[in-house]
């Protein structure tokens, strides 16, 4: 594998993809409700606290009664409340993932990530096709079973937040990250589902190495197949933006094309994602900030391009409005990691890496 130029480098981009992916997350988790918080809503909300640029975390409302109610846990995750990060399933699960490979290593088996799940994630703090999947492994069911009985949510975002850790230890090796990543989406995922985790797991360990964001996207869209719809809408954003058509402009266009599929498929949480990376351009803030105001699931797609900015321009890269509010402390539901250090969990992934380079 391809690993970053030097140990400290490589230091540098782990730690940051895990900063990048909390700081997104946090980000986004206010106004996580995609058929109400539009990007229009979204906006309406940010000139009315005149935070437009948007360079920081969400102000807090100017009233309680304002019309734009925020989501109940808004008093931990907007600017000057911040103290270390809330507890969220899009940041539980990359903590999982690194259990996973600690316990089992690279060749673990889709059957040892359900074992997992069953022993250190509370069903309660599963969502969707998560939940479907927990519900049929305790109810004996096996891969890939557990993804296909009684789960209406197959192609949902799920298992692309959980891919990140499958980049992080796979710097430069996105064939590689992508085939971890298939591995574990295949529990709770089918079709397009899966090849989110794939793509984004590919995107991240690209951004390692990539000389440009580009780059990094071309790379992670020859590793899902061609004529796949998620495959044709990345393409298709790719393409308004080489036109170089405003994110506005690209957003709406392509909105309007995956209209009926619900705010939490992967498809255009993907296409706002994809947005939000390009017109970022490697910039932290403008990618994870772009990535928010795109609207859908907008604390999972600010945690993935989150990460993605943050290994492609390493900690060094984020600014402190970001880091410094975290206090460099994770809350969990993962049984035995709440209250983690984020430079632990950036630590213990450094180790993984370099026992497999």
């Amino acid at each position: 594998m391809t690993l970053a130029r030097t140990a400290t480098e490589l230091t540098d981009r782990i730690l940051g993809g895990w900063q990048g992916r909390i700081a997104g997350n946090m980000l986004g988790k206010p106004v996580e409700q995609g058929e109400v918080w539009t990007r229009d809503r979204i906006d309406r909300y940010l000139r009315q606290a005149a935070a437009l640029p948007l360079t920081d975390y969400l102000p807090e409302p100017i009233s309680e009664s304002d019309g734009f109610e925020l989501r109940p846990e808004w008093r931990q995750c907007v600017r000057g409340h911040i103290h270390g990060s809330c507890r969220d399933d899009d940041v539980d699960y990359a903590i999982l993932g690194l259990d996973l490979l600690e316990t089992h290593g690279f060749g673990f088996s889709t059957e040892q990530v359900g074992d997992l799940w069953l022993l250190r994630l509370p069903y309660l703090q599963t969502f969707t096709a998560e939940r479907a999947a927990y519900r049929n492994l305790a109810n004996g069911l096996k891969p890939p079973l557990t993804a296909t009985y009684d789960n209406p949510y197959q192609e949902w975002i799920g298992a692309l937040i959980r891919a990140d850790i499958f980049g992080w230890t796979c710097p430069g090796a996105p064939r590689r990250a992508a085939s971890l990543a298939r591995r574990d989406a295949v529990l709770s995922h089918t079709g397009n589902g899966v090849y989110g985790a794939m793509w984004a797991a590919a995107l991240i360990a690209a951004a390692f190495t990539a000389p440009t964001v580009r780059h990094a996207v071309d790379e992670a869209l020859a590793v899902i197949p061609a004529s796949s719809r998620l495959a044709r809408t990345v393409r298709r954003v790719v393409a308004l933006h080489d036109t170089r058509m405003s994110w506005e402009d690209t957003l709406t266009t392509v909105t309007e094309e995956t209209t009926g599929m619900g705010w939490i498929h992967t498809v255009p949480n993907a296409a706002v994602l994809t947005a939000g990376l390009l017109y970022g351009d490697g910039d932290f803030t403008r990618t994870i900030t772009l990535t928010v105001r795109g609207g859908l699931d907008t604390d999972s797609n600010g945690a993935t391009a989150g990460s993605v900015a943050g290994v492609f321009g390493g900690a060094a890269g984020i600014a402190d409005q970001w880091t410094v509010p975290l206090e460099d402390t994770v809350r969990s539901a993962v049984f035995g990691f709440d209250g983690v250090r984020i430079s632990e969990l950036a630590e213990r992934t450094l180790r993984l890496t370099e026992q497999e380079a």
